[in-house]
């Protein structure tokens, strides 16, 4: 089989720094050895009070897993991909390892090249039905990976998940703590290399919508707006539970985002209700039977927002001499 070229990893890397995560935290290193290129969940940048279990940070780290294969993939390289594969490092998320070559499909190049674009946007969204078409891609996207997106809109559910958003936001604005954490990662300046800047936040709502959007994402200066009314909201789950289940939702979560952005959509999470522990487990009840929730996605056609920054390769990659 063909070595890899160091600048194939060079690559593969810098799409993985380009995966979303919550407050743009960024809580993932990487460890690179021979053919193999390991990520690891960095325990320094999990939001203790948002996040304390880790649960929405092994999803970036799936996301960032997903990119790390999407761009191998994309230069010729088949991959075998490992999830959770030591019980003794729980925090070793996943191993992607060359197996050989592959020319890579269309479809596998378009995600590819939605890497660099795709990016959270926390600004108001066109009141503009997505096709049923769009819609079916990226349920298959999902499918693709091992998850269900499940459109909130055809379940019935999208009233009651509203209602823990707005629930999760109101108990989170009377929290300090959450509060002081917020503050900590956002409203930073632009040339920030982690956090959410100032500059990439959305103006404040004009009047009450379906659904809030994150308090702390709010950019005081702009003007308000209206936002949509009812968006298209997706939830994914899987089939199963745990930190494995989680690391794959975060794959499938990623190739829905990229699949979005290849179709012109723009997307945004409403991360509120998994992070206060009331909300979750009503979110938990609601879906019992179908699925174990993971992550909600506000979905449509938006005008272009600004890229949120992200920390340079060789601060989150460590080179590993084999042993002789």
């Amino acid at each position: 089989m063909s070595r890899p070229l160091p600048s194939v990893f060079d690559q593969a890397l810098a799409s993985a720094v380009r995966a979303p995560s919550p407050h743009n935290t960024q809580p993932w290193r990487f460890v690179a050895e021979h053919e193999a290129i390991e990520v690891w969940l960095d325990r320094e940048r999990v939001l203790s009070v948002a996040d304390p279990h880790g649960r929405e940070a092994r999803l970036a780290c799936g996301a960032a897993a997903f990119n790390l294969q999407i761009c191998l993939r994309t230069n010729g390289f088949a991959t075998v991909v490992r999830l959770v594969p030591d019980p003794a490092e729980p925090d070793l998320v996943a191993v992607i390892r060359l197996d050989g070559n592959q020319k890579a499909t269309a479809a596998e190049r378009k995600l590819a090249e939605a890497v660099f674009r795709r990016h959270t946007n926390r600004r108001p969204l066109l009141d503009r039905q997505v096709p049923p078409v769009v819609r079916a891609a990226l349920k298959s996207a999902a499918l693709h990976e091992g998850g269900q997106l499940e459109y909130l809109d055809a379940s019935g559910r999208y009233t009651p998940v509203a209602s823990l958003v707005r629930q999760a936001e109101s108990l989170q604005s009377a929290d300090h703590a959450f509060r002081a954490e917020a503050a900590f990662w956002t409203h930073r300046d632009p040339d920030s290399p982690d956090g959410v800047a100032k500059i990439a936040s959305g103006p404040p709502p004009q009047g009450s919508g379906v659904v809030s959007l994150r308090a702390s994402h709010e950019n005081e200066e702009l003007p308000a707006r209206e936002y949509e009314q009812e968006p298209l909201l997706g939830l994914l789950l899987t089939r199963d539970k745990g930190p494995h289940a989680e690391v794959r939702a975060g794959m499938a979560m990623q190739r829905v985002l990229l699949a979005a952005t290849a179709e012109g959509l723009a997307t945004s999470f409403l991360s509120q209700p998994f992070e206060t522990p009331r909300t979750r487990e009503s979110l938990d009840r609601l879906f019992a039977g179908a699925g174990q929730p993971h992550t909600l996605l506000r979905i449509g056609y938006g005008y272009p927002a600004r890229l949120t920054a992200r920390r340079p390769v060789h601060e989150v990659l460590t080179h590993r001499v084999p042993s002789r």
